[in-house]
Formats: structure tokens, sequence, C-alpha cells
């Protein structure tokens, strides 16, 4: 499977309705889920991880 993003690396949400802010790191990779990578990822300021979509993340600073 081919994904955008690596294990350990950081990503934020891209902006929208509800969308958590910060810095969040991938903790593991999921098996896809509806035809796309999904990851494992922990805020640096959460004590709880959640799983986003490949859509949902961009890396850090990226538009």
């Amino acid at each position: 499977m081919v994904t955008k993003f690596n294990a350990n690396g950081w990503v934020e949400f891209i902006a929208g309705f509800r969308s958590p802010q910060g810095r969040f790191q991938i903790v593991r990779i999921m098996p896809q889920e509806k035809g796309e990578p999904s990851y494992r990822v922990k805020g640096e300021n959460e004590a709880f991880e959640r799983i986003a979509r490949e859509s949902e993340l961009r890396h850090p600073g990226e538009i």
C-alpha cells in the first residue's frame, strides 16, 4: 500500500469545520478504509489517539 505519510512523521489536519488544531504524530499506518489509507495519530498536546483518513491530513505548513 502506497501512503502519502510515514509512521512517526508529523501532520496537521486540513482546516475545516471541527478540525483539530496543532501538530499530530503518526503513531501507526492503519488498513485502508473506503479505499483510502488511514492513520492513527496523536496530538502533541493530547493524551489520546485518533484515527484520520489521508484526505484529512497535510504536511505541516502545507497550504
